[in-house]
């Protein structure tokens, strides 16, 4: 029944969202941010909506963690809900990295590109270090980036090991790092496609990592170190939402 009122929320909402995507057009002429400040309050209202009709109930811990600069977030990636609690709870000028697939989705991917997403192609080298270049761009000029170093969804709570790749979005723009531990997202949606059932779930913001307090020799390493407090506060955090 949830995930019934959900698809027919999510069509009145993309009806409404045709109009606003205009107006959001239009800001776009004269300044690419102000219409990303526009569109990320229009995206987290429809993704709150989700939440609202799936009895979704969020955990939100370590906000004050959220610096006041740009910055690289990292989470674990267990299912769709990770995007819609990333979002909701993320500063304001915030983008994804989003698999190449999602590029050619009709209405979200005009909504992702307003805000500056990245579609990443995993199999071509040449395309993924374009993204790259273009994130680190992005972080330059005021944006953060939320990415899933795993590189693609887990069905287990012991994390697949980060591509150390993503980090150089942090290591060329000299941001400092966030790692985001998410948990039982997959319990709403993924564990009993394609029902939506009411769960607790829970996101935390840990203290970021500057890599300038780094030596050279642990930056180049720093993926697996990002994956090893994320998985140390993924399962600390498991009786959260029990």
């Amino acid at each position: 029944m949830r995930f019934i009122l959900i698809v027919l929320f999510l069509i009145i909402y993309f009806i409404f969202s045709i109009p606003m995507w205009l107006i959001g057009f239009l800001i776009g002429l004269t300044d690419k941010d102000a219409k990303h400040r526009f569109a990320q309050p229009f995206v987290n209202f429809g993704f709150r909506g989700i939440l609202f009709i799936g009895g979704v109930k969020v955990i939100v811990k370590g906000k004050e963690n959220q610096p006041d600069r740009p910055a690289l977030y990292t989470f674990n990636h267990r299912g769709f809900f990770d995007i819609i609690i990333g979002y909701v709870t993320s500063p304001p000028l915030t983008l994804f990295v989003a698999k190449k697939e999602l590029e050619h989705i009709p209405l979200i991917s005009r909504w992702m590109r307003y805000m500056h997403c990245l579609f990443l192609d995993r199999e071509d080298p040449r395309k993924g270090l374009e993204t790259i270049n273009q994130g680190v761009e992005l972080l330059k000029s005021g944006h953060n980036v939320y990415v899933a170093p795993e590189g693609t969804r887990n069905d287990t709570d012991d994390m697949l090991e980060f591509h150390e790749a993503t980090f150089r979005l942090a290591i060329k723009s000299k941001s400092p790092i966030v790692p985001v531990a998410i948990n039982n997202t997959a319990a709403v949606f993924e564990d009993h496609l394609p029902w939506v059932k009411s769960h607790t779930v829970c996101i935390e913001y840990l203290e970021p990592i500057y890599l300038d307090d780094m030596s050279r020799a642990d930056q180049k390493h720093i993926g697996a170190t990002v994956r090893d407090i994320i998985q140390k506060k993924v399962y600390e955090n498991q009786s959260l939402v029990k």
